[in-house]
């Protein structure tokens, strides 16, 4: 008997969505050995020249103008991608992900972008029969990701099904199960044996993610944290913006025993737990993996759009709070570094809360996947 079958589809818009299908990939083949899976990020995979042009404009446009990015986002925030935006879909991606579907023979599709989705869904309306679950990766429900050809969507909380029955989705299709990270954020490991390895000190320690993004081009801010170096471990995870890694590196303020610079890695699990205290820009994918290791986070300048409602929700339910000013993070640093026994056992109380089940979202795939 052939393993079943199941097709993830993205887009590199932000790390969140591709990681979010590369999560349940790997979540789905833990579950059960007789599953087969393959993510695509459709733009890339199909036109491997188009899409890094079409990837460097966004990302300048929300980093550059995050205010323009603002306003479109709210402009559509009620509807369904646009005619222009179904046509230029229709005409890049349709015809060849038929023939890709055609060729893999998936049981069921999964779309962790509005993009994919739409396409699966018009080829849905055209005779394609085959379950499409739909994820959505962020504590929001933009209109663009809804299609009434979806046969299930799984979002991160009941607000967001709220939002998606008042758009017409009936509720029996809509499952809360978080947005899905890797197996590795699943359960904690042990702190000093990671200590050891990472060769890092038993004292405070804040982990920083997002600088690629421009939190670290900010000089005051900057400033600020390394004046704590004395007394707070700083880890600077960078990702893949080699040029500021380089730049940071040659930094004499950097040059510290408790400063630790990362490129790329593939243990942000295990940092997180190693670390007291996030510092990141609220993306939904990098918050709900500090949400399964139970961190506390603080929010550096939410990009206007689904960013600020990522920031309001994780506020709201008491996850970490947005940076007003300086005096925020003065705060949070004296907490670590006078209190650090009581932080350590509040630290402890989150890993522990059983609000958040990472393995729901591949165990409601595998529902789909049942005879």
């Amino acid at each position: 008997m052939r393993k079943k079958r199941v097709l993830l589809l993205s887009e590199g818009f932000g790390a969140g969505h591709t990681q979010a299908a590369h999560a349940l990939s790997v979540g789905l083949r833990m579950l059960s050995p007789d599953v087969q899976t393959r993510v695509l990020e459709l733009g890339s995979f199909l036109h491997p020249t188009l899409a890094p042009w079409i990837l460097t404009a966004y990302r300048k446009t929300v980093t550059v103008q995050p205010k323009l990015y603002g306003l479109m986002y709210r402009a559509q925030y009620k509807k369904s991608l646009n005619r222009l935006t179904r046509l230029a879909l229709h005409r890049i991606f349709y015809a060849q992900t038929a023939e890709i579907i055609r060729q893999l023979r998936p049981d069921t599709i999964v779309c962790t972008h509005p993009f994919p989705n739409a396409v699966i869904s018009r080829l849905k309306r055209a005779g394609l029969n085959m379950p499409l679950c739909t994820v959505i990766t962020d504590y929001d429900a933009h209109g663009t990701w809804v299609n009434s050809e979806v046969n299930k969507y799984l979002v991160s909380t009941p607000d967001v099904k709220e939002k998606l029955i008042h758009r017409g989705i009936p509720s029996e299709s809509i499952q809360v199960t978080g947005i899905p990270v890797h197996p590795n954020f699943w359960e904690p490991h042990n702190r000093e044996e990671l200590r050891a390895r990472f060769k890092l000190k038993a004292m405070p320690t804040v982990l920083l993610m997002g600088g690629g993004w421009g939190m670290l081009h900010n000089e005051e801010f900057l400033q600020q944290l390394i004046a704590w170096r004395d007394k707070i471990q700083l880890v600077v995870c960078l990702g893949s913006n080699e040029k500021a890694l380089a730049a940071m590196a040659q930094d004499a303020r950097f040059q510290h025993e408790h400063i630790r610079l990362l490129g790329f890695t593939q243990e942000v699990d295990k940092w997180m737990d190693v670390a007291d205290l996030l510092i990141t820009k609220p993306g939904g994918m990098t918050c709900t993996e500090a949400l399964a290791k139970g961190i506390p986070m603080l929010f550096y300048k939410p990009i206007p759009g689904q960013e600020e409602e990522n920031l309001q929700y994780f506020t709201q339910q008491g996850f970490g709070e947005p940076i007003k000013s300086g005096a925020t993070v003065e705060q949070w640093f004296r907490l670590l570094t006078d209190h650090y026994p009581e932080v350590i056992r509040m630290r402890a109380l989150l890993i522990h809360r059983p609000s958040y089940k990472p393995s729901d979202c591949p165990r409601a795939i595998m529902e789909l996947l049942a005879p």
